[in-house]
């Protein structure tokens, strides 16, 4: 049993998402990154014969995949029966019901950010990556919304004494390279695509993410509805801090990349200290010839 802080409502998370796939899911910022996805993939001069796809919240990945011809089956855990097709797993990403080495192939896009107990969930995909198998996955962190964030907790604060968690806390880039390693992989890269939209109103703001289930879920949230004066102090704010000469209005997202692989011997390893073939006094300058 996963010992992790519980940070987010995993049966509310599902709810909403079920919400906005019956409601057309908001599928712009999945489409840029599944495009950079088989970018990425096609730089890995190899074919998967068996690729999972963890929590996407749609097939576009899936598809992708099959199409390139890079990939022989997909096999998707879906998390919510709304999201599965025909053949496809039903599951948490904290409880995977995988077997050992099934997969050569793992990849998740937008799904990982509402995990509360990311090492566990990571060390859940190493076991099911057989040797050389590659980890690619994609979620929100870092600054994502920040400036959503501080507009409802200034307004907040101005209008009702005090400010309540409305946007959800997000992996920082430093600690995922770490994370990886734990959780057993090897070659960890993290790196981040920052993507900023801008929008005529908060308003649409708040509509897309509704479309894309990303409404708040935080285990520690205010059970009473946000006021409407605070919501349009809210607004307010957002303008007056952050709208451009043309009135359009930022929202940052952060894309957090993770790639990793399953520990292999073929793999490149590191020297072992003392049997480097170079010397550094043969390298570095001699000082004692510097000009004074």
């Amino acid at each position: 049993m996963s010992h992790a802080p519980r940070i987010f409502d995993r049966a509310l998370q599902r709810r909403r998402l079920t919400r906005a796939l019956e409601g057309g899911f908001g599928d712009f910022l999945l489409s840029r990154v599944v495009d950079d996805l088989m970018d990425r993939l096609s730089t890995v001069s190899r074919r998967f014969e068996r690729a999972l796809d963890l929590g996407t919240p749609i097939d576009a990945a899936a598809v992708a995949l099959t199409r390139s011809g890079a990939v022989g089956q997909v096999v998707r855990v879906a998390t919510v029966a709304g999201a599965a097709r025909p053949g496809d797993i039903v599951a948490d990403e904290e409880a995977l019901p995988l077997a050992p080495e099934r997969f050569d192939l793992a990849i998740s896009a937008l799904s990982l950010h509402h995990v509360n107990d990311l090492p566990g969930a990571l060390v859940q995909v190493r076991r099911a990556l057989r040797p050389d198998g590659l980890f690619l996955a994609a979620f929100l962190g870092g600054e994502t919304l920040t400036e959503l964030r501080q507009s409802l907790t200034l307004a907040e604060a101005e209008l009702e004494g005090g400010a309540s968690p409305r946007v959800a806390p997000f992996a920082d880039l430093r600690d995922l390279g770490g994370l990886l390693q734990r959780a057993g992989f090897a070659l960890p890269v993290a790196d981040v695509d920052r993507v900023t939209v801008r929008y005529r109103d908060p308003v649409a703001l708040m509509r897309d993410l509704r479309g894309m289930g990303l409404t708040n879920t935080l285990a520690e949230r205010s059970r009473k509805p946000l006021r409407r004066a605070t919501l349009v102090r809210a607004c307010e704010m957002y303008m007056e801090r952050f709208a451009a000469a043309d009135g359009r209005l930022p929202a940052t997202f952060d894309i957090l990349w993770l790639s990793g692989w399953a520990p292999d011997e073929s793999q490149q390893k590191p020297l072992r200290p003392g049997t480097a073939r170079v010397s550094l006094a043969d390298v570095l300058p001699d000082r004692s010839r510097r000009s004074t």
